[in-house]
This record gives C-alpha cells, structure tokens and sequence, in this order.
C-alpha cells in the first residue's frame, strides 16, 4: 500500500516519446503569484482558501483588454481535506479559472499518501478532475492527475526550510472514444519542479519555486503560400519554464501549530 501510485508514475514517465521523433517549441517564461490562507479544523484537516494569477511573459507589451492587472489567467480555489491517519487523507478543490474572457469551473477529489524514506518525507496524491467550460457548446473533460515528491524540513531557530522536488504527469480520461476524436498523446501534460519552503512563523510560509512544465499533442501539417507541407504533422512538445512564488496564511484557531501535521506546500 506504501507505494500504491509508483507503478503509475513510471508508466507516465515510460508513455513520453523519444526526443527525436518529436517537434518540440520552447515559450518565454512564466510568472505565478499565489497568496493562500489555510484555516486549521481538528484532527489536522483543513480548508485552504488561493488565489492565483498567471503572467506570460511572450505575450508582454501586446495590447490584451482581458488582461487584469497584468495577468493572462486567474484562478480562484477553496479546498478540504481530511486526515485518516499520519499516512493517508482524502480531499477536494474547486477551483474558478478565468483567462481571456472565458471561464472554467474545476471540480476535484484527491487521494494522498506520505511515507519517511530515511532523513525524507515521500507523498503520492493521485486526483481525479472535471473542466466544466462556461463557453455554450463547448464540451468539457476528465482529467487523471498524478504526483509525486521528496521533501525534508530542516529547523533553522526559528526559521525552517522545507527543500522538495516533485513531478506531476496528467493525462486525459475517456471511457469512449469514436473515430471522429482528435488524435491525443498518452500524457498531455508534465510539471518537474523544485522549492525551498520557508517557515517565517507559526502562520506565515513563503516558497519560492521554479518548474519546468510541457505539453503534449499532435501538431497539425503547416504549409507554405504555395501550399507545400514545410512540417508535417507529428508529435508536439510545447515546453515552458515557470517562476512562482505561494505565500501562506495559516489561521490556527486555537491549535497548537507544533503538533500539528504541517500542510504540504504544493497542495
């Protein structure tokens, strides 16, 4: 049961295509701010309240009259979740994502599990999620998300920092699927990321990250004035690198923070 996700993590790993028979597109860097309150319940549960925006930087200094305060997407999310034991709890999000004038709603329940390996903390969270567009006619879809990650809290007085390493691997879930589909990739999309957590106080944490994201898909013939193929359909990675910073407010209500099961840092 420890290890319950890992095979599944390296079929996710083992489903992504060699380099060379791949078209591969590298965009500018992303920007994600993200201010968080978590508001402790008993028993180590919790709710978690963010908000997230989203900047890209390629798309700097173009007019965009969506835009808000500079950012090309917006999400706003609450989350539970509840603690069985030290190991293993079970949760879900709901999450509002606006860009570009069009809305999303987000609909999500998660199973996680966290383990020692030696002087490290290893968690598994597999969740499962529905895209609900707000655009008429536009049709939406189940996503399986699967992460894992090593973590170590080191006490500084009374500071603590918090080094972890974490990938995450999503792919699209259908029950059916008829001729007329588009052609999809096995995994549509990946997040490598590292982070340095850092504990300021008993409510205030702050994690600086950088990530390197990629999706999947199957690009489309591109043709020159003269109607040429100049590349041909194939196999697609767009990859883009990521700069965030979370800051989190945790309302303790009473509660003893140190004996507290202090929440991940990636929720």
């Amino acid at each position: 049961m420890k290890h319950l996700f890992i095979g599944a993590a390296l079929g996710a790993l083992l489903a992504l295509p060699a380099a060379a028979q791949t078209r591969r597109s590298v965009f500018g860097w992303q920007l994600w701010p993200e201010a968080q309150a978590e508001v402790a319940l008993p028993g180590n549960d919790y709710l978690l309240f963010s908000l997230r925006g989203q900047n890209l930087t390629d798309n700097n200094g173009l007019p965009n009259s969506s835009r808000v305060l500079g950012f090309d997407e917006r999400r706003l999310a609450v989350g539970y979740e509840h603690f069985w034991n030290e190991h293993w709890s079970i949760g879900a999000t709901a999450a509002y994502v606006s860009a570009y004038k069009t809305y999303t709603l987000v609909p999500e329940v998660l199973l996680r599990h966290r383990s020692p390996i030696g002087p490290l903390t290893f968690g598994q969270r597999l969740s499962l999620e529905r895209e609900i567009p707000g655009a008429t006619g536009v049709s939406g879809r189940t996503n399986a998300r699967l992460r894992v990650d090593l973590e170590k809290i080191v006490s500084l007085g009374r500071l603590a920092i918090r080094p972890r390493l974490s990938y995450e691997a999503l792919a699209h879930v259908r029950l059916l699927r008829a001729d007329t589909d588009a052609k999809e990739r096995t995994i549509d999309y990946t997040s490598l990321r590292g982070e340095v957590g850092v504990r300021l106080t008993n409510w205030l944490d702050a994690t600086p990250w950088v990530a390197r994201q990629t999706g999947y898909s199957f690009g489309q013939d591109q043709f020159d004035i003269d109607g040429n193929v100049t590349i041909p359909a194939g196999r697609a990675n767009a990859v883009s690198p990521v700069v965030g910073l979370e800051v989190r407010f945790t309302f303790l209500n009473g509660q003893d923070a140190a004996s507290r099961q202090q929440l991940p840092t990636q929720h």
